[in-house]
């Protein structure tokens, strides 16, 4: 006897290839559909989330969707990244990785790896400088080295955490002789208050995310770490003149996480291409004082983050 009769049987054909159709469509179903989630690993109104906001809003008109900044601030910048990796691969959520935060992949302070992100482009990159208060009592760079040597240990330096590119900075110039205290303020608000308010004596920072202190005439930079001057800051020697050659520019590029369908990263990735050609994003770009040529896209972001990285290694070296 049969169990299965001839038109009990087509029925059934009819439902698997209905199911394989629905399940094909499904594969290929438009994207985006929904927010893409814009994880900031720092607090509100620093330099990543400055770009965050602004890279947010021209990518919402090209990709028809929301991009909803997150802010999930600590561990130089690792619970933000940890909010991503602990996601789908999905393309639905993207972050902020800068320098800072990769320099934590050198320093043993991170529990990921360069492999566990897709980099969908290099958006900013600029020169990291020490500022101080407008009256403060270092008037140039010459004076804090002489009270670093003087009083090896005693001044204070805003920064963004340990493992950082601050930190580097700050422990080759104690190997320098110049010896100074970096102290991690997570939120970059706190950051620039430390040293209007005297609770640390220099910020280490970028020039276009204090650009409003220095306009208003609350700080004033004393050294750029680079090889040239700023065109900005034409009085201010760069860190090579001063015979430290140390650079590790900070730079803002823009993850997702590793394992992300192909041709989503890519039309992401496209957009944050075309975004960064508009007039908008130049102007930010003149505003932040970055480097005119500061992005990079995604076929050359990985290979930058990894030689910065290696940079990094170099200078954490044990000699």
């Amino acid at each position: 006897m049969h169990l299965t009769t001839p038109k009990l049987f087509r029925e059934i054909l009819f439902s698997l290839a209905a199911l394989f159709a629905a399940s094909g469509a499904i594969g290929q179903e438009k994207y985006p559909q929904r927010p893409i989630e814009f994880v900031v690993p720092w607090g509100p109104g620093g330099g990543a989330d400055q770009l965050a906001r602004k890279l947010g809003k021209l990518l919402e008109a090209d990709l028809k969707t929301s991009f909803p900044v997150i802010n999930v601030p600590g561990a130089t910048g690792n619970t933000g990244m940890t909010k991503l990796l602990s996601g789908q691969a999905d393309g639905y959520s993207m972050a902020i990785l800068i320098g800072d935060t990769a320099a934590t992949l050198v320093a043993g302070g991170a529990r990921w790896k360069l492999a566990d992100v897709t980099p969908l482009a290099i958006a900013i990159r600029q020169p990291s400088g020490l500022f101080v208060k407008a009256d403060s009592r270092f008037k140039t760079w010459n004076d804090v080295v002489a009270e670093a040597k003087a009083k090896p240990g005693t001044l204070k330096v805003a920064i963004l955490g340990f493992g950082s590119a601050d930190d580097i900075t700050l422990n080759f110039l104690a190997g320098k002789g110049i010896k100074m205290i970096g102290v991690p303020f997570a939120s970059p608000g706190e950051r620039y208050s430390s040293i209007l308010g005297g609770h640390a004596d220099i910020l280490f920072e970028q020039a276009g995310d204090v650009g409003s202190f220095l306009n208003s005439k609350q700080m004033r930079p004393l050294i750029f770490f680079g090889e040239e001057r700023m065109e900005e800051f034409p009085d201010v020697p760069s860190s090579k003149e001063a015979g430290l050659e140390i650079y590790l520019p900070q730079f803002r590029s823009l993850v997702m996480k590793a394992g992300t369908d192909p041709a989503r990263v890519k039309l992401v990735a496209d957009a944050i291409a075309r975004a960064a050609k508009s007039p908008e994003f130049v102007a930010f770009l003149k505003e932040s004082m970055a480097r005119k040529d500061s992005f990079l896209g995604a076929a050359e972001a990985q290979s930058f983050i990894a030689g910065e990285i290696d940079t990094m290694q170099k200078f954490t070296a044990k000699k």
